[in-house]
């Protein structure tokens, strides 16, 4: 998309046209920057959106979980704040369609990898804070957050979904979870990878940038999968 789209945008994350200068900087990637010979990208952005989206997981769970272990606490903002939770969620808000990204990367689909998109998201919530403060940054990342990690303190069961689908399929099935890769091209700058686990009879496809990224994909899908399907006893 173009920069036209952008005020569509600013109006959907709740912001006023003043907004629109450090909006446009978030969405500018690195590639756009050179080949347009800009003077500015996202990742300053990306920087201050970073500080600020610490300290207000931080806070929310402090408060929410009054009995949990720095330990724990520290864990769970780690996985709220993992590039792929964070991916998840630039998703969710469509967030690479506005995107301004070289022809390079546009060609390899760069606006879809979880990398850009994790720091895309990032340098959007510091282009809000620096426009509408930190209540404005903190309702728009726990509105999201919610939406999509309603009891963040679950997340503590899929730190390490490789292990805790092996865990289970031992525990169920005296077997342990078949990985195989399917495909994998891309340029080196841009590469793909595709894996397939089983387990028993079932089946679950992950992607990612590399062949390790694909396989806790596909994991953390089955193990999705498997705990619906056995309603939790695998917890």
């Amino acid at each position: 998309m173009s920069q036209h789209n952008i005020p569509a945008l600013i109006h959907r994350l709740g912001l006023t046209e003043t907004a629109l200068p450090l909006i446009r900087e978030a969405l500018t990637h690195r590639t756009y920057a050179v080949e347009h010979g800009l003077k500015y990208d996202n990742q300053r952005l990306e920087f201050l959106g970073d500080a600020v989206l610490e300290i207000i997981h931080t806070e929310y769970l402090y408060f929410r979980y009054p009995q949990l272990s720095e330990g724990d606490l520290t864990k769970i903002r780690s996985a709220l704040s993992c590039e792929s939770a964070l991916a998840a969620v630039a998703r969710q808000l469509s967030l690479g369609d506005y995107l301004l990204i070289g022809n390079g990367e546009k060609e390899c689909h760069g606006n879809c990898r979880e990398s850009t998109l994790c720091d895309l998201f990032e340098a959007v919530l510091g282009a809000i804070y620096l426009s509408a403060g930190l209540d404005k940054a903190k309702a728009f990342v726990l509105n999201t957050m919610e939406s999509n990690f309603p009891d963040p303190k679950k997340l503590l069961n899929s730190l390490n979904p490789k292990g805790q689908l092996q865990e289970f399929a031992q525990g169920r099935w005296k077997k342990v979870p078949e990985y195989r890769l399917l495909r994998h091209g891309g340029p080196q700058h841009c590469p793909f990878f595709e894996v397939e686990v089983r387990v028993e009879r079932f089946v679950a496809i992950g992607s990612g940038s590399s062949r390790k990224q694909a396989e806790v994909t596909a994991a953390e899908k089955m193990w999705n999968y498997l705990d619906a399907r056995f309603e939790g006893k695998n917890k």
